[in-house]
């Protein structure tokens, strides 16, 4: 079975060759939208990923993309195994909006911030 070509009423959220997680809405190939993640190892060895930006192209604004972007990342995240670590503004936001992923988030610490300024 083939993949469908996504579409703006059924995009596609992948993992893109650098670290972050892509929105595509055509066979383009250009993302219309990314959340950029950092893999990171807390001091107990605890798997986290910290997000600290998220973007969608304006032209695709207001189509619910960095919604359906975000839930297709965290979700991908959990199932490998990840914590979560919401620095962006856009995907902490999220998260209060969606309760039932708050008990696979860690608090964002200064650690987490030094590994952001290392990458």
């Amino acid at each position: 079975m083939s993949e469908q070509t996504p579409t703006l009423d059924q995009p596609q959220v992948v993992q893109g060759s650098k670290p972050r997680y892509e929105i595509h809405v055509d066979a383009s190939g250009e993302p219309a939208g990314k959340t950029y993640f950092i893999e990171h190892a807390a001091a107990d060895g605890t798997r986290q990923r910290i997000f600290p930006h998220t973007e969608v192209a304006e032209e695709y604004g207001g189509h619910g993309l960095a919604s359906t972007l975000v839930r297709g990342a965290l979700d991908a995240s959990i199932a490998e195994g990840y914590r979560i670590v919401a620095v962006c503004p856009y995907v902490k936001g999220w998260i209060e909006k969606h309760p039932e992923y708050q008990e696979h988030v860690d608090a964002t610490t200064p650690e987490h911030l030094r590994a952001l300024e290392r990458r």
